[in-house]
């Protein structure tokens, strides 16, 4: 079965489609028979293109639309057209009946903006409304809590001068008590005077008599003092006789020790090369079978006779280094 129907394209978020004729058999993308159109609906212009006369023709010829197509379809006022040809008007009458539909869509189309505008008022009036209601009765809510708020303060006010005024006449109170036992003690005071004073005496005396004592003791002490200087100064003498006594005895016994560790250190040399000596030795006393043909033929080549000897022994089997040690001895 052969149908209109829509066509996915454009990006994700982003569609737009293409009016399509296709086999009802082959997938949404896959293969189409042609293009008829273009429709986008996710723009603001909201673009609708299509090739009306090839749509009637695949009309007639059977094809079948998708319930999406046909609305387009119906919108546009194609398959009112296909309605009047098929029932035999003209041209004419078909153009005339087009217009008359289209005028007739257009007013429904403004009575029925209309009506939702008038709808879009109503709503706005209503919420407004609302609005103005919550404001007064937030403003309402707020006067009332000002004035709790005052009441509170002016009997927080009175309680603080309550209590001023308490504490006032308790000071009061306070002063005429203190004043009655002053004029009791003024009756009272000539006797106390005169035993303060006598106190007052005693102690004067007795801090006299403690600085006299001290300052006796002071004097004392400064006399003791050259005595003590005095037997310091013949401790240090005693102290530096001692000490030239320790270094006259002390220079023999640190040159015999500087003697005894002059012979260690010689001791110590002489093996020393008693063993730089040694490798000589070694190096004479190497065999061939320790070394590889190459060097037991350079080291014959480079080295006297003499030197040689025990050099190559009986175990040597390399015969390059036979014929070396050959050609070294008929040299």
């Amino acid at each position: 079965m052969i149908k209109l129907r829509l066509q996915r394209k454009g990006r994700k978020k982003r569609p737009f489609y293409h009016i399509v004729v296709a086999d009802s058999r082959s997938p949404r993308d896959g293969r189409i028979i042609e293009r008829l159109g273009r429709f986008d609906n996710v723009s603001e212009r909201k673009e609708l293109t299509y090739d009306e006369e090839r749509i009637i023709h695949w009309l007639k010829i059977g094809a079948q639309p998708s319930d999406t197509v046909k609305s387009i379809l119906k919108g546009e006022g194609i398959l009112y057209k296909m309605h009047l040809m098929r029932w035999g008007k003209n041209d004419e009458e078909i153009e005339a009946a087009l217009e008359e539909w289209r005028s007739a869509r257009e007013a429904k189309k403004g009575d029925d903006d209309s009506s939702r505008r008038a709808k879009q008022q109503e709503i706005l009036k209503a919420e407004e409304k609302e609005y103005k209601k919550q404001l007064e009765e937030k403003a309402a809510a707020a006067a009332k809590a000002l004035e709790k708020e005052k009441e509170k303060k002016a009997q927080a006010e009175a309680e603080k001068t309550a209590e001023a005024a308490a504490v006032a006449e308790e000071s009061a109170d306070e002063t005429k008590a203190e004043t009655a036992t002053e004029e009791v003690k003024s009756e009272e005071a000539p006797e106390a005077v005169a035993e303060e004073k006598e106190e007052v005496k005693a102690e004067v005396e007795e801090v006299k008599e403690e600085v006299e004592a001290k300052e006796e003791k002071a004097e004392a002490e400064v006399k003791e003092e050259p005595k003590a200087e005095e037997d310091k100064a013949e401790e240090k003498e005693e102290v530096k006789a001692e000490e030239t006594e320790v270094k006259a005895k002390a220079e023999p016994e640190e040159k015999e020790e500087v003697k005894a560790e002059v012979e260690e250190e010689v001791k110590a040399e002489e093996p020393k090369a008693e063993e730089k000596e040694e490798p000589k030795k070694t190096e004479a006393s190497t065999l061939s079978t320790e070394m590889n043909a190459n060097e037991a033929i350079d080291h014959i080549k480079n080295t006297d006779v003499k030197d040689l000897q025990g050099f190559v022994t009986d175990d040597e089997e390399r015969v390059t280094v036979q014929r070396a040690w050959e050609a070294k001895q008929a040299e």
